[in-house]
């Protein structure tokens, strides 16, 4: 899994009561832009996030 500053992350929710989420990504921490990713969501709280499975990264490049 690959992405850049500026991608949104979306979180599916996995389990019962876990909604879905989304931030998006203001760092990049791995080589080449693998995880970790540092993301701030909608309701401002930022963390380092490692993707799994349930992740799906959108490009926020212009046009895509």
């Amino acid at each position: 899994m690959n992405a850049t500053v500026g991608d949104r992350l979306h979180i599916k929710g996995r389990g019962a009561g876990l909604g879905k989420q989304s931030g998006e990504i203001i760092e990049v921490r791995g080589p080449n832009g693998e995880p970790p990713y540092l993301v701030r969501f909608a309701d401002g709280h930022e963390t380092l996030v490692y993707p799994g499975p349930d992740c799906v990264i959108e490009s926020g490049a212009p046009g895509n």
